[in-house]
């Protein structure tokens, strides 16, 4: 079996989703959204719009579905075609289908290859319109022909558009795999334009991404002169998506507004996800783009107001960063998607930073506003419905989010804060001070501590610390089997501290079983635990790894019982740096990968299983087992500062 070679920090560094009770009510305290289908008693009253006609709506559907999620788009449709159009609703799909992805019957079309728009008629039923043939779904002149078609064909006092894809926040959604292009937000935003203006109609009521990330501040600020109001996730979104259902509103009820349908759609969502056994890792948010002009007047003052105290505020900012609510998290850090909940990181940030506290108050009013509604999960409490990107350090950001025009003022800070970190002296980084004599390695209560000193002189500059285990082969390398988070008190003592149970996990077909590398994230007083799991997937018959696809698996452990509430498989798209369900053939294999440290210092990740495990996923089983009797172990406690300066200790145990 091929062995992808992934570049990696040599101590892994995770993305933490823990934020402080306290911190928690006072962003709700500061605006937190109303439960679905309530309306802020302060929101704005309807806007007078250009190119309507009559009542009732016209609901645009836009399906890239030439990738791997096309059998989760055809039940998209297929919920779509249920409810169907009638004198209060009209429904124009597009779906651009892939010759490689199944063949599951889409309404009375059965299956074909290429794109098609299609009318929808009364439940099950539906019209072509025309067969594109093989078109380029992320090109934006085929999304503006759409838009401005189905409007022109089918005038209504309402519209509403969503898009189907990968999504991947401020890079877009995509890719249509016959092109391997993108539709980036420039992309999205120009194509929509384009199709609006030529439809004569002044901007949509409801634009919606049933894509994952989609719910960030940069996308909603570009979108925001397009629609009334924007309905997204900020989190990954399960293969199972929006519950179309949810439109059966519009077909009974003509005179639906935007933000009943936004309710409606939430809380389908909450619903099908609960029936699935998604529920714990979901979030939706209804944004109001009408207010977005005062969450852009925020955000150019909070932004402002930390560049200019980039040296002050940056260890505020970084510790902030890496306790704030995470979304896409991965554990190879090239893969994670460096999204931070925005309501969150601006309350932490104005607690710790009196000095942009008042900047940061008006942030998270702004938000609390402009977010009329928002649904989150049990390891996505407290979601406040907007996303920042929020690379930890200048080596893992994009350059490319320069170039997005909404993201300018939070750009200009980030550069100003990794030139902060540039600038620390050397003895002030982060530094831990016996490493000659190693740290304390203490087994007790069922597992093992690890403790060390690190130097006062860098310990405000600290933002955070980990504990990484590996098992010390007959050979000298290193097998690492996870990371979690460690202890700091940036206004303590000088100490760090962490935790190992001394537990893997292992992962089982029936037939075989496999290690496999966790990411532990345990936020305070959470109902479940997250572990994030790097895999490898390849489809049946690969020989040589053309197929091979980067997966992150999900699984949720309920705190209370030990028991497994959730698991999902997303699959990583290097092209559009975004994530969507796994589309796994039960016949393919799927292997977990660990990190290696080898004896010629060289790292890299390696499946665990010679043979692999069959992608069955549904019948596969998770156990956290006790390591082996006389196991030896290497215990790595790590402390970072802002300035992406980390200092490593390392102990040694043996498994008792």
């Amino acid at each position: 079996m091929p062995t992808p070679s992934r570049p990696r920090a040599a101590h892994p560094r995770p993305v933490r989703a823990a934020v402080a009770t306290a911190l928690l009510v006072l962003a709700a305290g500061c605006g937190g959204a109303p439960s679905p289908g309530e309306a802020d008693a302060g929101e704005p009253g309807p806007t007078a719009h250009t190119g309507r006609e009559g009542d009732g709506w016209t609901v645009l559907h836009y399906s890239m579905a030439d990738t791997d999620l096309e059998p989760f788009m055809v039940g998209d449709l297929n919920e779509l075609g249920a409810v169907g159009s009638n004198d209060n609703l009209q429904v124009r799909e597009l779906m651009d289908r892939s010759p490689d992805y199944g063949a599951d019957p889409a309404l009375d079309q059965g299956d074909w290859v290429g794109a098609r728009v299609l009318d929808l008629g009364p439940a099950g039923t539906s019209e072509l319109v025309e067969d594109l043939g093989d078109v380029d779904s992320a090109d934006p002149a085929t999304l503006a022909d759409f838009v401005a078609e189905g409007i022109e064909a089918h005038r209504a006092g309402h519209y509403a558009l969503v898009i189907s894809d990968h999504g991947a926040s401020w890079p877009g959604v995509g890719p249509d795999d016959g092109t391997g292009e993108v539709l980036d937000l420039a992309d999205l935003t120009r194509g929509i334009s384009e199709g609006l203006e030529r439809a004569g109609v002044d901007k949509l009521d409801l634009l919606g991404f049933d894509a994952c990330l989609m719910a960030s501040y940069e996308v909603a600020s570009a979108v925001a002169p397009l629609a009334d109001r924007l309905v997204a996730s900020q989190e990954l979104e399960p293969g199972h998506g929006w519950d179309y259902g949810a439109l059966r509103l519009l077909a009974e009820d003509p005179d639906a507004t935007a933000d009943q349908l936004g309710a409606a759609l939430l809380d389908g969502f909450v619903a099908q996800a609960q029936a699935e056994g998604t529920a714990d890792g979901i979030t939706l948010g209804l944004v109001d783009l009408t207010r977005m002009d005062e969450v852009d007047a925020a955000m150019a003052a909070f932004s402002g107001a930390l560049a200019e105290r980039a040296v002050a505020v940056a260890p505020v900012v970084g510790r902030a960063g890496a306790e704030t609510l995470g979304f896409a998290r991965s554990p190879d850090e090239a893969e994670d998607s460096h999204m931070k909940d925005l309501g969150l990181l601006a309350t932490t940030i104005g607690v710790e930073a009196l000095d942009v506290s008042d900047e940061a108050d008006a942030l998270v009013r702004a938000i609390g506003d402009a977010v009329v509604s928002e649904v989150d999960g049990a390891a996505t409490r407290g979601a406040t419905g907007l996303s920042i990107y929020f690379p930890p350090t200048a080596e893992l950001a994009d350059g490319a989010y320069l170039d997005v025009a909404s993201a300018e003022p939070w750009a200009d800070f980030l550069t100003a804060y990794y030139d902060a970190g540039a600038q620390i002296p050397a003895e002030e980084t982060a530094q831990f001070t016996d490493l000659a004599d190693g740290p304390l390695v203490e087994l007790e209560d069922g597992g093992v501590y690890v403790t060390a000193e690190y130097d006062e002189l860098g310990q405000a500059n600290l933002t955070d610390a980990t504990i990484s285990y590996a098992v010390v082969e007959p050979d000298g390398s290193l097998t690492y089997l996870g990371e979690e988070s460690a202890a700091i008190d940036p206004d303590g003592a000088p100490v760090a501290s962490g935790f190992y149970d001394l537990t893997t996990l292992e992962i089982s077909d029936g037939i075989d079983t496999a290690r496999a590398y966790v990411s532990l994230l345990v936020e305070e007083d959470a109902d479940v635990v997250s572990l994030d799991v790097p895999m490898a997937y390849y489809a049946p018959g690969d020989v040589d790894g053309e197929t091979y696809q980067d997966v992150l698996l999900s699984i949720e452990i309920d705190v209370d019982s030990g028991d497994i509430v959730a698991e999902t498989y997303y699959a990583y798209d290097p092209a559009t740096e975004g994530y969507g369900e796994l589309n796994a053939e039960p016949d393919g294999l799927i292997v977990p990968e660990v990190y290696t440290l080898l004896n010629d210092g060289s790292e890299r990740w390696t499946p665990t299983s010679d043979v692999g495990l069959y992608a069955d996923l549904e019948a596969l089983t998770y156990d956290l087992v006790p390591l082996e009797s006389g196991t030896r172990l290497q215990l790595d406690l790590t402390v970072y500062d802002y300035g992406d300066n980390a200092s490593t200790i390392s102990g040694f145990t043996q498994v008792p």
